[in-house]
């Protein structure tokens, strides 16, 4: 299956599964009223992150059409909606100011001039068309590396905190070494390692991050388990699975949210950070101040 069809696919799948849990939560009385309350406290917040969501989506839909009219090699190439918004030729020499008519090197005549609303890079890429394209990468990052990271910190911190004894000791000493590592080098090992894909880049970030949310949740079970209600649960005969089901991990979602919250945008520089370096994933928003020989031609929809 071609690349992009597989990508058309995952966006309807995620279209779908959206839809499903937003009509599943419209249904229930609590999470109406709390997305309600979300809309009416944080409208500006939830304004951005849909923003962030449907320009994300606008790029990760693409399909083979005729060759785009100023595009003198009739290569026909997968373009998402996001590069239709921009013409083929959109490119220009060199890097120019926002919204000027002349390069910035040379002083020559730009293509397009006062038509680059952020202006162009060093080597005369769109600075706007660069940015939209890059929502999608830093969304893909930011979700599926934390997907990643909470069920292994839950994994790992709810059942050192409830077990105790020598697992516990294990855990720790695991999370104490991951935090003593220096965590850019050790990802740059693992994707060394895995490889340059975006889902080894995840899996490397969820593999290095996942050690401070299970800090928290260790510590919050060890608290939690000495509760009269979870002592009261045990001296009942319930079962170990049902009190972590029932009364710990409940318990344990204000933190979960809330580090997934925190842990989203630092996943996203940390990608930026190896993008830099040029070690990340093709269009990240990284790569837009590295240099020429790193950048991703692919990113633009066209070249001059």
């Amino acid at each position: 299956m071609e690349g992009y069809v597989l990508s058309n696919c995952v966006v309807a799948v995620l279209l779908a599964a959206g839809a499903f849990v937003l009509r599943r939560a419209y249904q229930s009385r609590l999470w109406r009223e709390a997305g309600a309350a979300v809309a009416q406290r944080r409208p500006a917040s939830l304004g951005v992150v849909l923003i962030f969501v449907v320009v994300a989506l606008l790029d990760a839909v693409s399909w083979v059409g005729p060759a785009p009219e100023g595009d003198t090699f009739g290569v026909q190439k997968p373009r998402t909606l996001i590069d239709r918004a921009f013409p083929v030729d959109w490119n220009e020499r060199s890097y120019s100011a926002p919204l000027a008519r002349a390069e910035f090197y040379g002083g020559q005549a730009l293509a397009h001039p006062r038509r680059h609303l952020l202006g162009t890079d060093i080597i005369g890429r769109d600075v706007l068309h660069l940015t939209l394209k890059g929502a999608r990468v830093a969304l893909l990052v930011g979700g599926l590396t934390t997907l990643i990271v909470i069920p292994l910190a839950l994994l790992f911190g709810v059942s050192a905190g409830f077990r105790g004894g020598r697992w516990d000791d294990l855990v720790f000493f695991l999370i104490s070494t991951l935090a003593a590592m220096p965590s850019l080098l050790l990802l740059i090992a693992l994707i060394a390692v895995l490889g340059r894909g975006p889902v080894q880049v995840c899996v490397a970030l969820g593999v290095t991050g996942w050690v401070g949310l299970s800090r928290l949740a260790r510590g919050e079970t060890l608290k939690l388990r000495e509760l009269d209600y979870v002592r009261a649960a045990r001296a009942l005969g319930v079962s170990e699975a049902r009190i972590l089901f029932r009364h710990i991990l409940p318990n344990l979602m204000h933190l979960v949210i809330i580090t997934a919250v925190l842990l989203f945008s630092g996943l996203v520089l940390s990608e930026a950070v190896l993008s830099w370096l040029g070690i990340g994933i093709d269009g990240s928003w990284g790569q837009m101040p590295s240099s020429p020989g790193s950048a991703s031609g692919s990113m633009a929809p066209g070249g001059r």
